[in-house]
This record gives C-alpha cells, structure tokens and sequence, in this order.
C-alpha cells in the first residue's frame, strides 16, 4: 500500500463526513506497520512518476527508505504529509517557496481540528521533506526551520515507569510450565532488564546473541546497531524459551508466533503480550514504553550516571536521556530554593 493511496482513504473518509475517531491517522500507520511487519503487505513499487507531484515523492519516498531508515508506517506518514503540503501550495513543485507559505501550512494544520500529537507529526514530516527538497538543490535555502514547533501541556511532565512490585508481578503471572508463557516471560524480562522497544525485540535474530561474549546486538531506529551486554537472567529466560518454547522453524527470528504458522512475531504482538500480563498480573494495563521508562528511573535510582542510562538506552542525544534526570524527587528538593518570605516570618 502506498502512502498516496492511505491519502485517498482518509480524504475519503473526511468527504464522506465520517467523524474522525473512527480511523485515526496514528491508528492507521500502527496498522500498517504490523501488516508490513507480517508481510501482508511487502515492499510495494514506488508509483510511476506520472503525476507532477510524484516527480518530487518519490525521491523523497525513497531518501526517506535509504538514507533515513524510518520504519514503513512513517515514511506512509511522512510522504502523506508532504503530498498534503504540496497540494495545498496550488502549484507544482517547490519553486519559488517561501518561509511564509511553510509557516501558513502548520498554522491551517494545527487549526483543522486535529489533536496536537498530529499536529506535531505534521511538522517531524514537513520538516523532513523540507530538508530534503535543500539537499537535492530544489530549495536554495533550508526552510525546514520555518515550520513552527507545535506545543501542547502534557499530563505529567516525570517519566512514567512502574514500581518494581509491578514489575515483579509481571513476571510472574507469565506461566513458564508452557510455551507461550516461557516467550512472554523471556519478551518482558528482556524489556525490563535492558529498556529494549518493541520493534526492536521482534527484530531480534538468533545471530544477534553472542553467547560466549555474553552480549546482544540491537537494530534500532535509523538502521543502528549497538552491542548490549546480556545479564545472566535475561539469557537464561531466552535459552529456556529456545530450548522449550520455540516451534522448530528455519527462521532466525528469535520470537515466533505461538500458532501456526510460526511466523516471527510483529511489534504490535509485543505490546499486546504486555497488556495482557498487566490483565493477568491485576495491575492497570500499560504500554511497551513505560518498561523501557522503568528501566531508565531504575538505573537513576541506583546512582547510574546519566550519559551510562543513555548509553543502555541508545539515545542518539543527551537531551533525550536528561528527563530521566527528574525522577530523582529527593535530590530535586535540595535544589529547590524556598518560597520567598515563608522563612523568615
């Protein structure tokens, strides 16, 4: 499926009047990233470059896939986004672009209804498409900036880990006298222990594991790998899941369905396998991502230096890894400096 034709689905869908809960955007690039995942959908040719438009997507499509590395369901959204921008300029081509017409895009975007996480998804997008159109020499000055930050007030401004009750009880509602229970025990302690995201648990190969170096190879984000080492535990969930768990397949996926056909697992199946231990376990249910938070406040916690948790975590930027540095409540109040006037009354 290309990323014209999830365009035409949802232009469709807002012709039609249908409300926009029924298939969000966001929804729709999960779905779509499962399904490549699975296979369903393949690597579809890029589309001829009939149309005028697609004389400037498709380059961007395809920069997107070889020098970017994002994931299927972001490049659908991204080429989307720039196909949206495009159209609404009423000319063909970049030429002749302004830093006007790139800041009126976000403000008609931002003010269409839509929530402020795809109001920011709208900016990641163009931007990229914007730095793409200078690198290729379409543009002769970098515009990406002119697209304006969309800001919007979090509900919590601390990371959201859980205690480590919870994650006790995580672990130990998986029932590891089966099959299924020795993968989801081996799928969450390789979370909890290592902040590992989904996507990057399903991609996981049986030549990632290092046994004798007692160490991981992960594929993250962009098409980058980093060498983890395996704490003893970990290895012991994945080996008993191998040895007693694992159908006999030819794939080199180390996490495979529990029914047949034995097809190596998508991220969407990691995080279902974690709603439904929180099911099991009676906790309130959450997202794959707050075990990776809880790996992070865990090694804060401990006195782990910041740049090492950023490291474990593989962030590109200290920036990324420097809100972990906020979970710290005890060491924060003694920054704190005191209201003005209450002491000295």
């Amino acid at each position: 499926m290309s990323s014209a034709r999830v365009e035409q689905f949802l232009v469709w869908q807002r012709k039609a009047g249908c409300p926009s809960s029924a298939v969000s955007r966001p929804g729709l690039v999960c779905l779509l990233e499962v399904l490549c995942d699975l296979g369903v959908l393949g690597n579809e040719p890029l589309a001829s470059a009939s149309a005028p438009l697609d004389l400037v997507l498709s380059p961007f499509e395809r920069y997107l896939v070889s020098e970017r590395g994002l994931a299927p369901g972001t490049i659908v959204g991204y080429v989307g986004h720039a196909r949206w921008f495009l159209e609404g300029l009423g000319r063909e081509g970049v030429s002749g672009l302004s830093a006007a017409e790139v800041t009126g895009a976000v403000l008609r975007k931002a003010s269409s209804g839509v929530s402020v996480a795809a109001a920011q998804y709208f900016v990641s997008g163009l931007r990229a498409f914007l730095r793409f159109c200078f690198l290729e020499g379409l543009l002769a000055v970098d515009l990406s900036q002119a697209a304006l930050v969309v800001r919007g007030r979090r509900a919590s401004l601390l990371p959201r880990g859980i205690s480590s009750a919870e994650a006790r009880a995580l672990l130990g509602c998986c029932d590891r006298r089966r099959a299924v229970g020795r993968r989801d025990y081996a799928l969450l302690i390789l979370m909890l222990r290592l902040g590992l995201r989904r996507g990057e648990v399903a991609r996981l190969t049986l030549d990632d594991i290092d046994w004798r170096a007692g160490e991981l190879v992960i594929h993250g984000k962009g098409g980058r790998a980093d060498r983890l080492p395996l704490p003893t535990d970990v290895g012991e969930a994945i080996a008993a899941y191998l040895r007693r768990g694992r159908p006999a397949s030819d794939r080199r996926e180390v996490f495979l369905s529990a029914r047949a056909p034995y097809a190596p697992i998508a991220s969407g199946t990691v995080a279902s396998t974690v709603r439904r231990a929180c099911r099991r376990a009676g906790i309130t249910e959450i997202g794959s991502h707050r075990l990776r938070h809880t790996t992070a406040c865990e090694m804060v916690q401990a006195g782990v230096p910041i740049v090492r948790v950023g490291q474990v975590l593989r962030h590109r930027s200290l920036q990324s890894t420097a809100i972990y540095a906020r979970v710290d409540i005890e060491q924060l109040r003694q920054l704190a400096a005191p209201w003005p006037g209450r002491s000295e009354r």
